[in-house]
């Protein structure tokens, strides 16, 4: 039976709608919208890419970004003109952004044949600058903190200079999908017996061990966060 607080709870559905924008025209099978999913490729990435229209052409950045729930949020300095464009009130900047991580290589027998697997999200919307206080702060702790989990409570805060000079822009996940590809090539059937090695050389991520600056005192030990890294 359910209780009144959960009663009160909206509910959250675990996977976002699927739109025109957000249905791939090819390899459709591989296109998924689980909610799980999508969250947990981008909190595994450090890095998108956002894409804009600037003077009538297409341009795209890579930058940092941070995920809290349903937003991402990504920072610049306040000159950039694609932050200056995503203005706090509508319209905003209409905006896609991306995130793909590359697992392995796919060698096939033939040539047309080869490819990556790779796990990535596309998200598309609307960005607006975020002014408010507490959520800017909220944002650049979320920003830090993706690049190394408990970063942020272990640093220096900006100052209002600092904060002066970097805007912070959020997308809602609202049209979202995630596409992934995973196994070994597809090669024709005529092709198998061809006299060349196929299959997946896998790629991973690592972290060698932490390099302290020269300038760093030698009593300031290694934090606990990057000894686990």
């Amino acid at each position: 039976m359910e209780t009144a607080a959960q009663a009160t709870v909206p509910h959250q559905p675990a996977a976002y709608p699927r739109t025109d924008r957000t249905v791939p025209t090819r390899s459709a099978d591989r296109a998924s919208y689980d909610k799980e999913l999508v969250h947990s490729i981008l909190d595994e990435g450090y890095l998108c890419h956002l894409g804009f229209v600037r003077d009538g052409a297409p341009v795209v950045l890579p930058t940092l970004y941070g995920r809290v729930g349903e937003v991402l949020y990504l920072h610049g300095s306040t000159g950039s003109r694609p932050l200056r464009m995503a203005g706090e009130t509508d319209p905003g900047l209409p905006v896609c952004v991306t995130v793909t991580h590359v697992d392995g290589l796919v060698l096939a027998r033939s040539a047309f044949h080869h490819s990556i697997n790779y796990r990535s999200v596309v998200v598309h919307g609307i960005a607006h600058q975020v002014t408010d206080p507490e959520e800017r702060r909220l944002a650049l702790d979320a920003l830090v903190d993706h690049v190394v989990t408990g970063r942020s409570a272990d640093s220096r805060p900006a100052n209002k200079k600092e904060l002066a000079a970097t805007a912070v822009i959020r997308l809602d996940l609202t049209e979202v999908s995630a596409k992934t590809r995973t196994g070994g090539a597809n090669d024709d059937p005529e092709d198998l017996g061809l006299p060349y090695w196929a299959g997946v050389v896998p790629l991973r991520k690592g972290y060698d061990a932490p390099i302290a600056n020269d300038d760093l005192p030698a009593d300031v030990a290694v934090p606990s966060y990057l000894k686990n890294a």
